[in-house]
Parts: C-alpha cells; sequence; structure tokens
C-alpha cells in the first residue's frame, strides 16, 4: 500500500478516498514539517512575552477581550475542547471522520496555525493506526469553523472522548493505548488551531463530490440502456445540435451518449418510428450535462479548499505577524455543498421520469410494470413507487442551507454558513440519487428482456456501452420472471454502481466515459 504525502498543498478529492475509504497510509513531507516548527517558534516567542493575541493570550470569541495569564495556557487549551465538544445526533461515518483528519492535517501542514510538530504527529498516527474518533454529526455553524464536531476529534487526542479501533467503540485513552499511541497536552495555540476550520463540511463534501461524479458518468450509462429499451431517437444527441448551444456538460454527455448507442439494433433515427421523443430521453444531454456542469464548479471549490489554510488567527513566520481575519467561514463550500446537492438531485428527477415511461404501458408499448403476468404479478410497480418517494425527498433536502444563517456568541459570530449542514444533505442526495438509478437500472434491464421484437426471433442488439452495462447487471441480478423481494435487486445494483463497477464495465466495453 503506498502512502499519501501531505505537503500542505496539492492534496486531491482522489487521496481523501484513498486514505478515507480505503485505508492508505499518510506521511508529512520533511518542508511542512520544518514550516510548522517555524510558526511555533514565533508563537513561543509571543508566549514568553506574552503579548495579548486572540487565542493565544485571550479567550476565544466573545471572551476575546480576556486576557489569559501564561500559567493558565494549558488549561484554556484542554477547557476549550472540552467545553466546544457539545456535538449531538449520530456519529458522522468514520469513512468521513477519517477525510476530516486528512483535511486537517493537510491545513496545518502549511505551516500557518502553530501547532507543535508533536501534536500534528499523533493526528497522522492515529489516522494510520485506525484510532478514528466519535463525532457526533449534528452541531456545526460552518463559522468559526467546524468547532463542535473537530473538538470531539480533538478529545481522543487528550485522552478523552470516545473512539472506534478495527470496530471496536472504545473511551479516547483506551483507543490510543491499544494503538500505542499516547494523549497529547495542548500548549497555547493549538487547541483552536485544531478545531477552528472548514474540515468537516469539506470532508463530507468530498466524498459525496467523488460520489456524485461516479453517478454522473454511469447516469448517462443508464439512459442510454433506457434508450435502447425505450427504441429512443438517437438523432437528438446530433453533434450539430450541441454546438449550437455550447455548454461544455452538454456536450460531453451527448458524446456519451454517442458512444454508449454506437451499433445499437434498438436505438432510432429522427422520423424512423416517431419523430420526436419526450423530454426524458431527448433532453437527456441538456440535463445531464447542467448537472455535469454545476459538478464541476463544485470539483474546483472542494479542491481549493483541501488545501487552505483556514483557522484563527493565522501565523506568518515570515513577516512575525499574527492576524485575525475570517477563513474559517464557510460560505464558499456552503453555496458549493447546495449547488452539488441541486445538481445530483435533478439527476434522480429526470431518471424517475425514465423509471415511469418504462413500467407505464401507455407510454412504452410493453408490458404493464414490466411483469408478463401482470395481476398475479406486480413487478417493478413498487420500484417506481420507491423512486418517486426518493426525488420527492431530495426535493426536500435540496432546499438550500446556504441562505440561512443565525448569530452566536453574543452577535460577535453574527453571520454563519450552515456549510456542514450542506454537506451533510449533499451526500444524502446523491445516495438517494444513486438508488433512483439503482431502479432506472433494472427496470430498463426488464425492458429491454421485454421488447416485443425479441418475443418474435429478432436478434437485439443494444449498444455498445449500454449493452456491457446490461450484461454487468445480468452477473448480479437476473431478469424478474416472477415477483421477488426487489429490496435486494435494488442494493445490488445500487452496489454496481457506488463501487464503480458498472462504469468499469462500461469502459472495458468503449474506453473512459468522461
Amino acid at each position: 500500500m503506498g502512502h499519501v504525502i501531505i505537503r500542505g498543498e496539492g492534496l486531491t478529492i482522489e487521496d481523501v478516498v484513498r486514505v478515507a475509504r480505503h485505508g492508505e497510509a499518510v506521511g508529512l513531507a520533511p518542508a511542512a514539517l520544518e514550516r510548522i516548527a517555524a510558526s511555533r517558534r514565533l508563537v513561543d516567542r509571543f508566549v514568553a512575552e506574552e503579548r495579548v493575541i486572540y487565542g493565544i493570550t485571550t479567550g476565544f470569541g466573545k471572551f476575546a477581550e480576556v486576557v489569559i495569564s501564561r500559567a493558565d495556557a494549558r488549561r484554556l487549551q484542554k477547557n476549550l475542547i472540552m467545553s466546544h465538544a457539545a456535538g449531538v445526533g449520530d456519529p458522522l461515518p468514520e469513512e468521513a471522520v477519517r477525510a476530516a483528519m486528512l483535511l486537517r492535517v493537510n491545513a496545518l501542514a502549511k505551516g500557518f496555525s502553530g501547532v507543535r510538530p508533536e501534536t500534528l504527529q499523533l493526528l497522522v498516527a492515529m489516522l494510520n493506526e485506525g484510532v478514528t474518533p466519535v463525532i457526533p454529526e449534528q452541531g456545526s455553524l460552518g463559522a468559526s469553523g467546524d468547532l463542535a464536531p473537530l473538538a470531539h476529534m480533538v478529545l481522543v487526542m487528550l485522552g478523552l472522548g470516545e473512539a472506534t479501533h478495527r470496530g471496536r467503540r472504545l473511551p479516547g485513552a483506551e483507543a490510543l493505548a491499544v494503538a500505542g499511541l499516547q494523549p497529547v497536552e495542548l500548549e497555547a495555540k493549538e487547541g483552536l488551531a485544531l478545531i477552528n476550520g472548514t474540515q468537516i463540511m469539506t470532508a463530507v463534501g468530498a466524498l459525496a463530490l467523488h460520489d456524485a461524479e461516479v453517478l454522473a458518468r454511469t447516469a448517462d450509462a443508464v439512459a442510454a440502456l433506457t434508450v435502447d429499451a425505450l427504441r429512443g431517437i438517437v438523432t437528438a444527441f446530433d453533434p450539430r445540435v450541441q454546438a449550437v448551444r455550447p455548454h461544455p456538460g452538454q456536450k460531453l454527455v451527448a458524446e456519451n451518449l454517442r458512444r454508449l448507442l454506437a451499433n445499437s439494433t434498438l436505438a432510432t433515427q429522427q422520423g424512423e418510428l416517431r419523430v420526436q421523443d419526450a423530454y426524458a430521453l431527448r433532453c437527456i444531454p441538456q440535463v445531464h450535462g447542467a448537472s455535469r456542469d454545476a459538478i464541476g464548479y463544485v470539483r474546483g471549490v472542494v479542491e481549493r479548499e483541501l488545501n487552505s489554510a483556514t483557522d484563527n488567527p493565522l501565523i506568518f513566520p515570515d513577516d512575525e505577524a499574527v492576524i485575525s481575519g475570517g477563513n474559517f467561514h464557510g460560505q464558499p463550500v456552503a453555496l458549493a455543498m447546495d449547488f452539488l446537492g441541486i445538481a445530483a438531485s435533478e439527476l434522480a428527477n429526470i431518471a424517475e421520469r425514465r423509471v415511469e415511461r418504462l413500467v407505464n404501458p401507455a407510454l412504452s408499448g410493453l408490458p404493464a410494470f414490466l411483469t408478463r403476468s401482470g395481476g398475479l404479478n406486480s413487478g417493478l410497480m413498487i420500484a417506481q413507487y420507491t423512486a418517486a418517494a426518493l426525488v420527492s425527498e431530495n426535493k426536500v433536502l435540496a432546499h438550500p442551507a446556504s441562505v440561512d444563517s443565525i448569530p452566536s456568541s453574543a452577535n460577535q459570530e453574527d453571520h454563519v454558513s450552515m456549510g456542514t449542514i450542506a454537506a451533510r444533505k449533499a451526500l444524502r442526495i446523491v445516495a438517494n440519487a444513486r438508488n433512483v438509478l439503482a431502479i432506472e437500472l433494472l427496470c430498463a434491464a426488464q425492458a429491454l428482456d421485454l421488447r416485443p421484437e425479441a418475443a418474435q426471433g429478432a436478434r437485439l442488439r443494444p449498444g455498445d456501452g449500454s449493452g456491457a452495462l446490461y450484461h454487468r447487471l445480468r452477473e448480479v441480478v437476473p431478469a424478474l420472471d416472477e415477483d421477488r423481494i426487489l429490496h435486494d435487486d435494488i442494493v445490488k445494483a445500487a452496489d454496481l454502481i457506488a463501487s464503480g463497477a458498472a462504469l468499469a464495465a462500461v469502459e472495458a466495453a468503449i474506453g473512459p466515459v468522461a
């Protein structure tokens, strides 16, 4: 297994996924350790000189005017972590916590935060030894950073709180001990440096973005299989149509569809069977493409945030300056996460409309609800209900969190981003959308099996890419000859999408799906 080397820059979303989901080890670059040490030396000097500097020799938030003595510096840091660990709700997924730990390491490695190298090395060791703090998912306002959830992360570094280790949930001190690690005692500035930042929202957002990108590419392939199953008109995907409205995502999706449907004997030309298709088929490039463009924007925001210093105050050793600013404010991420949720929601909305066209005999010309023995069997009737329920839930979740704000800390912190709520919502929307796409995949494959031409002995050939997707699904989900528990089929189809296996099968047949 390789290492992800942390330099304070150049961290990618793919790096985050490898560490968070696949347990790849992490190391600190020597140059990063040098920057961290230089920043720390300046903090130590200012503490020795008893300068009045926010977060170093003062209280926090509304207590910024309260000067703390040098003798109380350590107690101040511990009190900060304990008092701010006020989260509630279900624990964040372990992968999201691991991602947040990685992002916190990368932000501190930039050398603008004033932590000691040994403090940061403990966080790296926890990642590598599988000590994952238990962090309640609720409690962040998304400005002053993700204070409450990150405080729960730091509790474990102090030997407090709870953590998981190799599947066991343990007290923080015990989790460190079984991994051969020792807790740390925080010095001046370190507590604030560890909890003041956007790493929870960005971690959740990075995972949601990765999943949305896989989903969007797979959605093109699933939609192509539906075009085959309904004998849709490929003329609408002609490059000339896209050229006169040159949105990049639209052009990309249309090109994908043409490659996915290449050599299909099912897809038709304009006027061959009908003049034009309903929007759910005809407008796939326009709708999927708009979501692609939105997702591309989100990637840019998240990649920048992965490699940003987002705590306060920031230490600039070269200038011997400590500056209080607002990099902890999550507004850029909040807006992007709301946009991501909307983009993923729309992929599901149009997919559900294609599901309706597949199961409705008045629209498909196929057996009702895609079963040969309707009445005795209900076929895929209730799968469409589930898809409808999911898209309706997504419409509620897609309401933007970033338009909300509420003052805190006695009105000192009078505008907040709600970015962590936006990121959590986006992750849930993407999961819902994946299940809708899984239902469309099941319906499209079943519709292909029920084409009347097949019953008449005609040789039906789906497109090169859509056919590969069909055959990959049939390796794990057989055709629905009689009613069975559909939940199991939906889970298997969704797992194919989530794991990337569905996309991999398509790409093995036609090359990369852009």
